[in-house]
């Protein structure tokens, strides 16, 4: 069932998932939404309802509302007697259900309809992937949620139609279950899905990169491929995008070592045979390529002026009718905006759209804003929303899970202004009162629904003692040493990841580092007691005072370790498109790599 296309369909398009999304043009979606989030309390409930009645008799469905007929309860009622009877769940609750449908149990476990495709999250926050259901319903949200998106884009920044976009997007390998179904990262599914081709045609730009290129299966290769036709096509490129702002970054931070052989193959028109070896990629790339001495001969040009200026405005420079580069730039991606503002120079950066594996929440409206201010106004129809109310711990309080106090879940249009809350989702592939893990808060309102700043995850945390730090906490404590590094050393930060290293006593915080250029051990302690001082949680400066927790150790690991880090996520089945650096990892072979790597330790005197 598809609910987001028209909220004055009948009940029977309702239950049949008859909604069309793919016959309006912009200015319908613009006004659909308009309608969705002015009604957005009423459509939430009525959302419910199409929910409940589409997977009525499912397994878990069932265990909570016994034998009361849901179909005899007007949609309030309804409501109310959800949030009553089912409790909330995290993925634990379903994890033996989705096991069952994976192993091939077609019962209607957690859905009426058979669940035939399943996700992998990018496992980066608890450090293993996870199985979400994956129906025809996620497909059909992305390709709404792109169009809004792209609609609003448009007013913004006019892109030319039939223009091309350098996307550096990647599949990854599909796998089959033992009971037959497909599992894959959502971006793989959406990629492969009918949905990806209508985003094209529907919204007038295609992607530089044949199919081939997205799906090969090898990120090396698929990137060269993506950056040699977005060189070949540049004078028609109308933006750039990728899912997370880390893949744009990693892209241009290869096309500095790869300039060269990139030129020589625009200039041959041919593939450098020690880089792309995948025969199916290379038929793909050499019949849309042909020699172009001239365009070489300029790109090369512009190339060595941009080297002398450390690579500063590749993206104007290079592909100068591109109106702004478009990507999730926030949460974990924050610290990758300075190098992307590097690369970018005065070109808008255009903060993408705020979903996750489990459903698509909100979209930006507003895409002149800074990716600093973005909000994301909630689409009502997509899943059915709840917020749990969170409090910040007073300073002399301790908590064994984290730094907030929980109240009640309140409903989409009883959210308030100011107040920080967790997501809950209710979703049509069979996730019920399902606690999402991120904390947002309410920045204001789009007419009916809210718009939301995102915040953080609730278990990226450091944790040794009573002290409780989160990712953000550890975002603005490296950006303050990091600007030491930059202001006091010629070189800048290019990743970074932390661990509570609780094996010996005092525990004590450990922050990696990946720098490029150098910095002497002056500048580098300086760095490390600059970030030990810079944590302001209460729990952590009495515990360092008192030195229940020990100095913070600052690790400098040698150019290329996140990038390994990197390989061995890809290798375990996460894809590029889908790639978060872990900022707070106890994962044994991230350690592993990142201690073998180091070759700098730095152990802080702040407290001394």
């Amino acid at each position: 069932m598809e609910p987001a296309a028209n909220i004055s369909a009948t009940k029977n398009q309702q239950r049949n998932g008859s909604y069309n999304y793919n016959n309006t043009n912009e200015n319908d979606i613009v006004s659909w939404f308009e309608e969705v989030s002015e009604n957005a309390g009423w459509v939430q409930t009525q959302t419910l309802r199409w929910i409940l009645e589409l997977n009525y008799g499912a397994e878990y469905l069932k265990k909570w509302f016994g034998g009361i007929d849901i179909h005899e309860l007007d949609a309030c009622a309804l409501e109310s007697l959800y949030t009553t009877l089912v409790p909330l769940s995290s993925h634990s609750d379903i994890e033996p259900l989705i096991q069952r449908i994976a192993d091939g149990d077609t019962a209607p476990l957690l859905t009426q309809q058979p669940i035939t495709t399943l996700s992998l999250s990018s496992g980066t926050t608890e450090g293993r992937q996870k199985f979400v259901p994956f129906t025809r319903h996620s497909a059909q949200t992305t390709l709404q949620i792109f169009r809004l998106a792209a609609a609003y884009r448009s007013r913004a920044f006019p892109t030319k139609e039939g223009g091309k976009i350098l996307e550096f997007i990647y599949s990854s390998k599909q796998s089959k279950t033992k009971g037959g179904l497909t599992v894959g990262t959502a971006t793989t599914h959406y990629y492969n899905s009918q949905e990806f081709k209508i985003k094209q045609e529907k919204t007038k730009s295609f992607t530089c990169s044949p199919q081939e290129v997205i799906s090969s299966g090898d990120y090396k290769q698929s990137t060269y491929c993506h950056l040699l036709l977005g060189l070949f096509f540049s004078d028609q490129v109308e933006f750039i995008t990728s899912t997370f702002a880390y893949s744009i970054v990693q892209a241009f931070t290869s096309f500095e070592e790869l300039w060269k052989e990139l030129c020589a193959d625009i200039r041959e028109g041919t593939l450098s045979s020690s880089i792309i070896k995948l025969p199916k990629l290379r038929k793909s790339v050499l019949e849309i390529i042909f020699p172009y001495p001239s365009l070489a001969s300029k790109i090369e040009a512009s190339c060595r002026e941009l080297e002398d200026l450390d690579w500063f405005g590749l993206i104007p420079k290079i592909w100068p009718n591109a109106k702004y580069v478009y990507s999730i730039m926030t949460g974990s991606m924050q610290p990758y905006m300075k190098k992307l503002r590097h690369y970018a120079k005065d070109l808008p950066l255009v903060s993408a759209d705020y979903g996750s594996t489990e459903s698509w929440i909100g979209a930006n409206l507003d895409p002149c804003l800074p990716p600093e201010r973005v909000t994301f106004a909630v689409i009502p129809t997509f899943s059915y929303f709840e917020f749990i109310p969170l409090y910040r711990m007073k300073r002399n309080c301790i908590s064994v899970s984290d730094d907030f106090i929980e109240d009640e879940p309140v409903p989409l249009s009883q959210v308030k202004v100011g107040q920080e809350y967790e997501i809950v989702l209710t979703t049509f592939t069979g996730l019920y009162r399902y606690r999402l893990g991120d904390v947002v808060e309410v920045a204001g309102f789009y007419k009916g629904t809210p718009k939301l700043n995102f915040l953080c995850r609730r278990k990226l945390l450091l944790t040794v003692n009573i002290d409780k730090n989160t990712e953000k906490d550890l975002q603005i404590v490296v950006e303050k040493g990091s600007e030491l590094l930059t202001s006091k050393a010629k070189a800048e930060l290019v990743d970074f990841t932390s661990h509570a290293e609780v094996a010996k006593q005092p525990g004590h915080y450990v922050i990696y580092w990946e720098i490029k250029g150098k910095a002497d051990e002056r500048v580098l302690k300086e760095c490390c007691e600059a970030m030990d001082a810079s944590f302001v949680d209460h729990g952590y400066v009495v515990s360092r005072r008192t030195n229940s927790i020990g100095p913070l150790e600052l690790c400098i690991v040698e150019r290329g370790t996140f990038k390994k880090i990197l390989e061995h996520f890809i290798r375990n089945g996460a894809a590029m498109s889908q790639f978060k650096t872990p900022r707070c990892t106890s994962n044994q072979v991230i350690l592993k790599i990142l201690n073998v790597c180091t070759i700098q330790r730095f152990h802080s005197t702040a407290y001394d």
